[in-house]
């Protein structure tokens, strides 16, 4: 895990050097920023593996950060780390491409145990050379690409992630609780939502596409039909 590099958006500036410190003694390499805007012109100059942001910043907040960083790069593995707790704020933050979202107050080791999990998943998908022929769209997934034609369509880690086990497991039922404690590791109701938005987003990618069908099987998962 070490010389992983970790852009680290936090206007609280003790908190902000204590994660620093802790993360740096972990063994990654952090760079700190007080808001969006600074988070967004490191990011935009400087190679990260990670990013961890707060949601209420100044200058730039959360959500905007993560919508400009998933513009520029759809496959980089991002934590929500915020004190905004209602649903809709969870939702919100899954739907813009978090790989997670963690509540504050919040444990230090909890933190570092989710980066991990989240960096070897990530790792352990890119490392999979695996295409799939999806109707006229073809699926790499360690790229996180759909492309059709000369079209090519970036996904984020987790439409990605969802879409391979949809693949490896292509016309057979998909449970959604295998995938939920696959991909967001933990089957509870607020993921099982996001994993409904993601659903809903792969759904519209194919919807050009009559050959390719994401069924709902009632009260167990979903199914990919390619014909």
């Amino acid at each position: 895990m070490s010389q992983i590099k970790v852009l680290l958006a936090e206007d609280d500036k003790s908190l902000g050097m204590i994660l620093k410190a802790y993360l740096d003694a972990n063994g990654f390499i952090t760079t700190l920023c007080s808001n969006g805007q600074e988070a967004w012109n490191k990011f935009s100059t400087t190679d990260f593996d990670f990013c961890i942001t707060d949601i209420v910043m100044p200058v730039m907040d959360g959500y905007t950060l993560a919508k400009q960083i998933k513009t520029v790069n759809p496959s980089m593995p991002l934590i929500f780390l915020t004190a905004k707790k209602e649903q809709e704020d969870i939702l919100e933050g899954f739907s813009l491409g978090a790989d997670d979202y963690i509540t504050k107050p919040f444990s230090m080791d909890e933190l570092l145990a989710r980066l991990k999990a989240i960096h070897r998943r990530c790792s352990y998908i890119r490392s999979r050379p695996s295409t799939f022929q999806l109707g006229s769209y073809q699926f790499d997934a360690p790229r996180h690409e759909l492309s059709k034609d000369d079209e090519v369509k970036k996904l984020t880690s987790k439409e990605s992630d969802l879409l391979l086990l949809l693949c490896e497991n292509m016309g057979n039922t998909l449970e959604r609780s295998s995938a939920l404690e696959q991909i967001w590791k933990e089957d509870s109701y607020l993921n099982a939502r996001s994993m409904d938005v993601y659903i809903t987003k792969l759904r519209k990618y194919f919807k050009d596409e009559p050959n390719v069908d994401i069924q709902n099987v009632h009260g167990v998962g979903f199914k990919l039909v390619v014909k």
